[in-house]
């Protein structure tokens, strides 16, 4: 779930996507900022999918924490509806999931 909730919208802003640079202009960011947020995000889920590199992988999953909280805060700053949350909520949720199980599957391990 969290690959597909933030992998493909990182394509589009890789790419460039005509409507993902709209959106981030609208919440009065820099267009040059989409390629970078969009290529961070796929390393952090390569990361987070590969075996090994915990600390790399805790790192991964504070940035996309950092990412979805930015724009959730994004959203509000510039006085969008807080229906325009509810997608970035729930992706925050599947990160805090994943963490979480993560850190389960990391005690099964050592146990």
């Amino acid at each position: 779930m969290l690959i597909p909730a933030l992998g493909i919208g990182s394509v589009f802003e890789i790419m460039q996507d005509p409507d993902s640079i709209k959106i981030l202009v609208g919440l009065g960011y820099p267009p040059y900022l989409s390629p970078f947020l969009g290529v961070a995000r796929i390393l952090a889920l390569i990361v987070i999918c590969i075996p090994g590199l915990p600390r790399v992988k805790e790192w991964a999953y504070a940035g996309l924490v950092f990412d979805v909280v930015g724009a959730i805060y994004s959203q509000l700053a510039v006085g969008n509806p807080i229906t325009y949350t509810i997608f970035p909520f729930v992706v925050l949720l599947v990160i805090f999931g994943s963490y979480y199980f993560y850190h389960e599957k990391i005690k099964q391990e050592v146990a």
